[in-house]
């Protein structure tokens, strides 16, 4: 920008001599009419240094045009504040605020930076007071304030070469948005937490009632907040996804990655095509949202989304208490106390009230040997009270575990490949789901008798399986077999009948008379549309009949 300030300085001066001596109204107007071009265009470039400001009107704009930074005023408010935003696609669509919960009044805010406070950006109001600044303990000889192309505002020494080295940037300090090559995490050792924050409404940037982030606590997982209380877990990493979302998969639009180590850990994404622009964004009402730019409609596209109740209500935190897992049956959250566990308060749970939880049947015994249970495919309890060795076998994990009389279970902490690690936990088992499809296996402390009644219970329920199966192959045979033979007896029937009306004999008058005893009234039956029907007798008619068929057969 000085450099083109400094072009267009001197351009103004030979202009004006040659225009003095040489030049007609008209061509003096085409100079500055350029000038002003000049001058503008100078206003639109990526950064700022010290000496210079932004002021309500005039904007950054990065190197691509993909973002702008400028004053704005969101929806129907008439507040004034500094933000970033889209600026070829989608535009207007705010990814950053400054002074979010510290708004301008009118349009007199200007951005500088300050040399006198190791070169900070600071926002200023009418009265010339900081309305918000930036904060780097780091001081530049030359500071530079620089739109990236990423959507990233940068503060560096203009005199470091090395693009690494930056003193503040705005991508540390995430509002509701996280974008591509933002980090959602912790620096472990500054403790700079970066956690996305709703805005309280539509037309109010200001911070609002819900928080996502990683909770460092224990082995760090992502959590959803409402103020101070925790609604919805997505739960720590198993190498491939956060083990309360599986739904986060490969897929076309972005990739992403965990990075956990003594430094720092995080979760971040990019786009797999830079063409294809998606955001993440947690909106007013808590619900984590994903949108994908569809060029076509010139939208924003819902890709995913969830939030303590967007999944399902399993996902409640803690919805069931200690020792319970959480099951989907159709619509209705199901709780149901672990094996070896029961409800802690058995009329409340009756009365549907299973918060508090569910206890063990048999207390532990550390001393004398305890074991432990398998429960397949759950979603693993909470971690803020868990420990984590990445470079141990499950066998090594559970002898750990075995050791320490403070241990509640042991799991794999990366399920890739055969699985690998060691997560142990040290407290009460909290917020666990069944997830039949992609749950992870969870390895709970029991004590030994309870162990050998969970044996005997299963394979006694193993048993009534067993019969149940060969009952029902049973009844299935025996119901095909009647079936077939019902089937043979009936062709066969069939076949009787057609061959007994092709084959049935015609008797002489002479023989019917003998067997009705002359047509006699007493052997009557009754009188239909053909006639009168009379009592055959059973013997004779049979005998006349195989003597008919035995004749037919010798002739």
């Amino acid at each position: 920008m000085p450099f083109i300030l400094t072009l267009a300085t001197n351009f103004i001066k030979q202009a004006i001599s040659i225009s003095m001596s040489k030049m007609e109204g008209f061509n003096l107007l085409i100079i500055y009419s350029f000038l002003f071009y000049i001058i503008s265009a100078a206003r639109t470039l990526d950064t700022i240094s010290l000496g210079q400001s932004i002021k309500d009107g005039e904007t950054l704009v990065s190197a691509k045009e993909s973002f702008e930074l400028g004053f704005f005023s969101p929806g129907n408010s008439k507040s004034r504040y500094l933000g970033i935003w889209y600026k070829k696609i989608a535009e207007g669509t705010v990814t950053w605020v400054a002074n979010r919960d510290a708004p301008l009044s009118d349009r007199s805010g200007v951005l500088r930076i300050n040399g006198e406070r190791n070169g900070i950006l600071v926002l200023l109001n009418s009265t010339n007071d900081t309305v918000w600044s930036s904060n780097s303990s780091i001081s530049a000889q030359k500071p530079v304030a620089a739109l990236m192309e990423s959507g990233n505002l940068v503060v560096k020494d203009g005199k470091d070469n090395n693009p690494d080295n930056i003193l503040w940037q705005s991508f540390d300090y995430p509002c509701d948005t996280l974008l591509p090559g933002m980090k959602l995490g912790i620096n472990l050792g500054t403790g700079l937490n970066r956690f996305l924050s709703s805005w309280k409404s539509t037309d109010d940037p200001a911070r609002g009632d819900f928080t996502y982030g990683l909770d460092p606590r224990g082995i760090p997982q992502l959590v959803l907040r409402k103020n101070s209380i925790i609604t919805f877990r997505a739960g720590s990493w198993n190498g491939l996804h956060w083990t309360g979302v599986p739904q986060l998969q490969l897929n076309p639009v972005y990739t992403f990655e965990y990075v956990s180590n003594e430094k720092e850990a995080f979760y971040t994404y990019n786009l797999s095509n830079s063409s294809v622009p998606s955001r993440m964004v947690i909106n007013p009402a808590g619900t984590v949202q994903r949108y994908t730019w569809m060029e076509r409609t010139k939208t924003w596209t819902l890709f995913s989304r969830f939030s303590g109740v967007t999944l399902d209500q399993c996902d409640s935190y803690a919805l069931c208490g200690a020792y319970a897992s959480c099951n989907i049956n159709s619509n209705s959250p199901e709780c149901e106390c672990l094996q070896g566990f029961v409800p802690n308060s058995q009329r409340e749970w009756d009365m549907q009230y299973k918060s508090g939880g569910c206890v063990r049947r048999t207390p532990l015994d550390c001393k004398h040997g305890d074991g432990f249970l398998e429960h397949k495919a759950v979603k693993l309890p909470d971690t803020r009270f868990s420990w984590v060795d990445k470079n141990i076998t499950l066998w090594e994990c559970k002898e750990l575990c075995s050791k320490n009389c403070s241990c509640t279970a042991y799991a794999n902490a990366d399920v890739r490949g055969r699985g690998s690690g060691c997560l142990l936990w040290f407290h009460d088992l909290i917020d666990i789901k069944e997830l039949p499809e992609s749950g992870q296996d969870l390895f709970i402390r029991m004590a030994a008798s309870e162990l050998d009644n969970v044996e005997r219970r299963r394979q006694s329920k193993n048993k009534k399986q067993v019969m149940i199966i060969i009952t029902s192959i049973s009844l299935a045979t025996a119901v095909i077999f009647i079936g077939g033979l019902m089937y043979r007896r009936k062709k066969h029937s069939n076949q009787g009948n057609e061959k007994e009306e092709m084959e049935l004999p015609i008797f002489d008058l002479k023989i019917i008379a003998n067997a009705t005893d002359n047509f006699s009234e007493k052997n009557k039956l009754g009188e239909g549309g053909f006639g009168p029907v009379y009592k055959v007798t059973l013997y004779y008619v049979i005998s006349l009949y195989h003597f008919h068929v035995k004749r037919s057969s010798l002739l």
